[in-house]
């Protein structure tokens, strides 16, 4: 055995992404051990370590598989399997193409284009939105105190300063906080659900603040594997949950109460666990449209459903508002010996990030009527979602008109999905080079017009169909411009592959 003053136990929040990939054997230890003396050190006591000694502890290390005897210890057939198998295609081989693009360009290489679109991903920021005052200036106060005696600086974006500052160590952002987040901020968090619900109760103690609602996500989902179900097809499978985004990421559909009603009486009746992704809450356009959480409705459907079903929801702060990425999760129903084991897994993450959590108190304790900054925020935000509602009706339009694309309406979130129809030459072509269809048509686009977009494969969609993803993000000017490029380019397409 060795020495525990010789080795300590790789500690798992320290190195979650090392970690991560590295395989969970239990006769394998990670080990982290403190630098040796440098051979040139006046201190170095050569005694201390022989060479006898360090040989032996390498067998020994080898022996018990702490050590490979050649070779790399971490190699692709010794990893996580699962981290094989992640596929990511928002940030996939389209958008890597499309970095090596923006430097040829910067390089000086000649392309039919000058700048690459990359409408492949929801930064709202990237594409020219303007950031919410308020929120900036409450950051900034928060990070740099001092500027809470600057009178450029409103009283209530001040009084939410120093609220947040009062709840963190040593008044200061940059401290840790409790694993499930600052308390004040968890308070704030259920407030506002209970104000949106119409008052049914939430319970701080059943809030977690997360590093983005994705994060919650992953830490709810350890080890799961994912059915991919169409949305009138069951799978044979044996699922233990249920995801649902709703306003839809993908196709920015707003789900009915109804429609919710439905998915509950599924999970009941199938004893699924739900897990409610409404991160696009606040992004509802079209009319006659309205966005419900599956909490309010669960409860509205009397205690047969709501004493049974187990439910999380999830929130971020990063898509209309787009100011960072963080969230948080509420769980109803669960398991306390589940829910304990929940917390100990957020725990070994320390916490999220303090200026995040400030910023999620902000999304949920924005300025009221009669405080300095409500009207330039009501102002900010109103033109932000009139612009996001304005671009998805132009987008869904445009592309109407172009033979072979098919356009839902864009009823939410900021993303558009159509549906493509492609000549059989292109598909056996695209086959060929053993790539799906839709990855070698936006491909081509991303090669020619210089507009990044996301294959409908990397997202799931029914065998012998085709899409691509685009965001409606891009200023209207531009957001025109890209959509006639690509009105042209399928057309010349469709033509070449006939």
């Amino acid at each position: 055995m060795l020495s525990k003053r010789t080795v300590n136990v790789l500690k798992w929040g320290r190195c979650e992404a090392f970690a991560a990939v590295y395989p969970k054997v239990p006769d394998r230890v990670l080990l982290n051990f403190s630098p040796l003396p440098s051979l040139s050190s006046p201190h170095r006591n050569r005694s201390a370590f022989p060479a006898a000694q360090g040989e032996h502890l390498h067998q020994k290390m080898s022996e018990n598989g702490a050590l490979p005897l050649r070779g790399k210890v971490l190699t692709v057939d010794t990893m996580n399997a699962n981290v094989k198998k992640v596929d990511y295609a928002v940030r996939g081989p389209i958008v890597q193409r499309a970095v090596q693009i923006e430097k040829e360009l910067k390089e000086g290489v000649k392309k039919p284009f000058e700048e690459v679109i990359k409408a492949n991903i929801g930064d709202a920021h990237a594409m020219g939105q303007r950031p919410i005052t308020f929120f900036r200036q409450v950051m900034a106060l928060c990070t740099y105190p001092q500027l809470l005696d600057d009178n450029k600086f409103p009283e209530d974006a001040k009084n939410r300063a120093r609220r947040i500052l009062q709840s963190c160590g040593g008044n200061s952002i940059g401290a840790y906080t409790t694993s499930q987040g600052i308390d004040c901020v968890r308070h704030d968090v259920a407030n506002y659900i209970q104000r949106r619900d119409g008052g049914i109760p939430s319970d701080p103690d059943n809030i977690y603040l997360t590093t983005g609602a994705s994060d919650g996500i992953v830490v709810r989902q350890a080890n799961a594997n994912t059915v991919l179900c169409t949305l009138d097809l069951y799978t044979q499978s044996q699922p233990f949950s249920l995801n649902f985004c709703n306003p839809g990421e993908h196709f920015c559909q707003v789900q009915s109460r109804q429609c919710i009603e439905d998915v509950i009486r599924f999970a009941v009746k199938e004893n699924l666990f739900l897990m409610a992704d409404e991160v696009y809450q606040d992004n509802v356009y079209a009319e006659g449209c309205e966005f419900h959480s599956f909490k309010k409705v669960l409860f509205e459907m009397g205690p047969e459903y709501s004493s049974k079903v187990e439910l999380a929801s999830f929130h971020s702060t990063s898509k209309f508002k787009q100011y960072m990425a963080w969230g948080y999760m509420e769980v109803i129903n669960m398991d306390p010996e589940v829910k304990a084991q929940l917390t100990k897994l957020v725990s070994v993450r320390l916490c999220p990030p303090a200026p995040g959590q400030a910023l999620m108190d902000l999304v949920v304790n924005s300025p009221q009527p009669g405080e300095p900054s409500y009207q330039t925020f009501i102002k900010e935000r109103t033109d932000v979602l009139s612009a996001l509602a304005e671009k998805a009706k132009l987008t869904e339009e445009i592309l109407n008109t172009v033979p072979g694309i098919s356009c839902n309406p864009v009823q939410g979130a900021m993303y558009s999905f159509p549906r493509i129809t492609l000549p059989e030459r292109a598909i056996n072509e695209a086959k060929a080079k053993g790539q799906a269809p839709d990855m070698f048509y936006c491909m081509k686009l991303l090669e020619e017009t210089g507009i990044c977009l996301v294959p409908g494969s990397g997202f799931g969609q029914r065998e012998g169909t085709y899409h691509f993803r685009m965001t409606i993000l891009p200023p209207t000017d531009k957001l025109k411009i890209m959509l006639n490029k690509l009105k042209e380019f399928h057309q010349k397409f469709t033509q070449q592959y006939s």
